[in-house]
């Protein structure tokens, strides 16, 4: 049997399609397309319906490859965003970008009527501006007439399982990112919402990952020759299936699923919704096979890709290898930045953001393309830690070793910078963790695989993993000395 993931992220959408074979998983990617949002004059948008044509394009080349082989098929993505449908499902514009800044101020607004202890108690969710809740509030208040049209809401790989089936469900793992959903009661949160006026009958039914949905409508199964596929339900937030391909053992690990966001956690078998973890602002997201992921958003390799693009602008074509070369280079300045600090969330100018917080904050001010990016990426690195010291503290126990997954993990001077900063050996791979998770639980949809242990010890047989020991722990204690003054 073949399997066919979709994975979409904030720079691109792949279609991997993957296989088992004497206890390994094969991957092969089929197709890449870019994810490129659009500005128009109302805000940032998702272009959903060019993502769905060129997802067809993807399952028609699959198809065509291996035939009645290609059992299934599942979409990740992104969490947070998401569509409105109105009468007939005609769909309501195109879904908002979570850097939109249409939501600016709505979350303060939305403690007057009901205090953060509260919103936190029944959902156990970080607080970021770009939440659904705050999006659905931002929406209420700035298009009440779309609001007032829409029946259903969908969560982003929702609603393209909605394109491929006709079948309205939700997700378990990409509603818990919403803050809408009470993770111990296994519902929406209705009191919350009802009490901040917006409206319950939009939300559909939520299902857990491995769930098997419907097959591919008649017209999408006529356009891409997948004329026995079965949609199912994976981890569909891409973070979910990133973590259920680490490749652990036992329980007393972090890890750190890293790319344009680091998402980096631990996993627990309930939900953490104490007095501490509202305080630490840590974040409890559903998991695959009943888990719950305790963790924190970091902003991940966003600050160099946007140093990247910058210098694009300028005519200046450099990859990321060779920002990374001129990093490896430059020499190390005594300057670190909080990567997680608002001026870094959508400047027009990352490389000058850079300078101008160093600036600010009386520290030596990075010059060259390769200062930045090293700082950059040292500065993430002492993140990290910062949130690996808070994990432990929560959690009662020491975390003895990092595994860092996705694409970030190609970026060797950024995994040795984290065994360094927290001085734990980090065990990097696989770089298509989030494909590999989504496979994994089609594989158990069909019966191939029986538990979450079993398909990442199909995991670790079947990638290779490479384990930075951490080195120079004196020099980087005195940079975290130095990281702590500033996110304090």
């Amino acid at each position: 049997m073949r399997y066919l993931a979709f994975d979409l992220g904030a720079e691109s959408g792949r279609a991997i399609v993957g296989a088992l074979k004497d206890g390994r998983l094969t991957l092969e990617e089929i197709y890449r397309f870019p994810n490129e949002p659009v500005r128009v004059p109302d805000g940032l948008h998702w272009d959903v319906l060019r993502l769905f044509h060129e997802m067809k394009e993807g399952l028609r080349r699959a198809a065509a490859r291996y035939g009645k082989a290609l059992k299934s098929m599942a979409v990740d993505t992104w969490g947070v965003d998401f569509a409105l449908l109105g009468e007939k499902d005609i769909l309501l514009g195109n879904p908002y970008h979570y850097r939109d800044r249409r939501t600016e101020g709505v979350m303060e607004e939305a403690f007057k009527v009901v205090p953060k202890e509260e919103i936190f108690a029944q959902t156990g969710i970080q607080f970021l501006p770009f939440n659904s809740l705050y999006q659905l509030l931002a929406c209420r208040q700035q298009q009440p007439a779309l609001l007032g049209q829409a029946q259903t809401m969908l969560m982003i790989p929702d609603l393209f399982n909605f394109f491929f089936t006709g079948v309205k469900a939700g997700e378990f793992t990409n509603a818990t990112t919403t803050q809408m959903y009470n993770p111990r009661a296994g519902t929406w949160a209705v009191d919350l919402l009802t009490r901040l006026d917006l409206p319950v009958h939009i939300l559909p039914d939520v299902h857990p990952p491995a769930t098997v949905l419907a097959p591919v409508l008649p017209r999408v199964a006529g356009e891409t020759g997948a004329a026995e596929i079965t949609v199912i339900v994976p981890g569909s937030h891409d973070t979910a299936s990133a973590v259920a391909a680490v490749p652990a053992t036992g329980t007393d690990y972090m890890y750190i699923s890293c790319g344009t966001w680091s998402l980096v956690g631990t996993e627990v078998k309930e939900p953490v919704i104490d007095e501490q973890t509202l305080q630490l602002n840590f974040t409890n997201e559903g998991g695959v096979g009943g888990t719950f992921r305790l963790l924190k958003n970091v902003t991940g390799l966003w600050l160099v890709q946007e140093c990247r693009r910058t210098w694009a602008r300028r005519g200046e074509t450099l990859s990321y290898s060779d920002l990374t070369a001129m990093a490896v280079e430059a020499q190390p300045l005594p300057a670190v930045v909080d990567p997680d600090h608002p001026a870094f969330l959508s400047p027009e100018n990352m490389p000058e953001a850079i300078r101008a917080y160093c600036r600010e904050t009386g520290q030596p001010v990075p010059e060259t393309k390769g200062e930045i990016v090293r700082c950059a990426l040292e500065s993430l690195a002492l993140k990290y830690r910062w949130v690996l010291e808070r994990l432990e503290a929560i959690v009662g126990k020491r975390l003895a070793v990092v595994h860092m997954v996705g694409g970030g993990t190609q970026n060797e001077l950024l995994c040795r910078f984290t065994a360094n900063a927290t001085g734990r050996p980090v065990v990097a791979g696989p770089v298509e963790a989030t494909a590999a998770g989504n496979l994994l639980v089609q594989a158990m949809a069909m019966g191939e695989i029986n538990n979450l242990d079993e398909g990442r010890e199909i995991v670790r047989r079947s990638f290779s993993l490479k384990t930075y020991e951490p080195e120079n722990q004196g020099a980087w204690d005195e940079k975290y000395a130095k990281f702590i003054e500033l996110v304090s």
